[in-house]
């Protein structure tokens, strides 16, 4: 396993992380021994980098992790995010930053992970009602206190990013990145170069898209949440699975995987960028962590430049009321 430095911390992070997400919700039915036992393989095989969020399973995905890591909590630089408000039943209600809203999420998180640190710690969503700065002075203040080490923000605009930043050192930035997905790369990616910020890139699988799993809209379970998801939808499920296949044509050629060769390409993209794929199978955990052993030349990247250039997927990256909370 490579590591890299986290951004402005002492932490020094696996180059491909693990998402926990789906391990608790939205990508069908949920299996959690093999859930844990995936994230106890990669610890095995060398990754240190966990993401969850407190929104995940309305809790219940911070407490599968922190069980999972149980007397292996010094093996992982772990990370989790508040600010996605959900109600009782579990539906989203808004995106809080307030000052005193940070202080008691980072301890409801630290009570269900049962841990007294989290090693970065995200604002999920940027409340555009409260002062970047106010936030993100609340979250310096949990360092002082000993319960987070690093400071982290997603799916921030530019300005966001460096207003904060300014307040107290960002050392990650978590938005959506891979082949369907490459908008960072006009302003975000710059930014975070600039200021010596990682960018850890979430969905770098495109939700699954890009692994070629999905060939009709019927493979989706019938619980699973991309099925409301407009790229997997109509007519954009059928120009989606074009550009998969071009990506499957250049895979095939270099005798691996889909899923490998765009995990290789967002790794090629640039050192300060780390991917974090989300799986809860500890045989799709090995096939992404193949990717680092894929070496790409400059025929492959300008072919897959070429494949799935900036712009190319169909749809939005989320439903109309999801994406007024992006780029913040």
């Amino acid at each position: 396993m490579r590591f890299s430095k986290l951004g402005h911390s002492p932490l020094k992070v696996s180059v491909l992380g693990l998402g926990c997400m789906g391990m608790s919700e939205f990508y069908g039915p949920q299996q959690e021994a093999e859930s844990v036992a995936t994230i106890h393989r990669a610890l095995d095989l060398g990754v240190n980098f966990l993401d969850t969020a407190a929104v995940y399973g309305c809790g219940n995905n911070e407490e599968l992790v922190g069980r999972a890591l149980k007397g292996r909590r010094d093996q992982v630089v772990l990370a989790t995010k508040f600010g996605n408000v959900r109600d009782a039943e579990g539906l989203f209600v808004g995106i809080n930053g307030r000052p005193e809203y940070v202080r008691k999420a980072c301890e409801a998180s630290l009570r269900r992970l049962q841990m007294e640190t989290i090693d970065l710690y995200y604002q999920h969503r940027v409340d555009r009602t409260v002062p970047i700065e106010e936030t993100v002075g609340a979250m310096s203040r949990l360092i002082e206190a000993g319960k987070v080490r690093s400071l982290g923000l997603s799916e921030a605009a530019p300005t966001t990013l460096r207003r904060a930043h300014s307040t107290h050192p960002i050392s990650a930035l978590q938005t959506e990145y891979s082949l369907w997905t490459r908008d960072p790369e006009e302003q975000i990616l710059p930014v975070c170069e600039e200021l010596g910020i990682t960018f850890v890139a979430y969905s770098p699988l495109g939700r699954g898209f890009l692994t070629g799993r999905f060939q009709r809209y019927e493979d989706l379970a019938p619980d699973d949440w991309r099925r409301n998801h407009p790229r997997f939808q109509g007519e954009n499920f059928q120009r989606n699975l074009e550009l998969v296949r071009r990506v499957e044509q250049i895979a095939a050629k270099k005798g691996s995987k889909p899923s490998q060769l765009a995990l290789a390409w967002v790794l090629a993209q640039s050192e300060g960028i780390v991917p974090i794929p989300g799986t809860a199978s500890r045989a799709h955990l090995e096939e992404n962590l193949a990717a680092l052993e894929l070496p790409l030349t400059l025929h492959d990247l300008a072919q897959l430049n070429e494949a799935a250039p900036l712009g190319a997927a169909a749809g939005d990256r989320y439903a109309e009321a999801a994406m007024k909370a992006v780029n913040g």
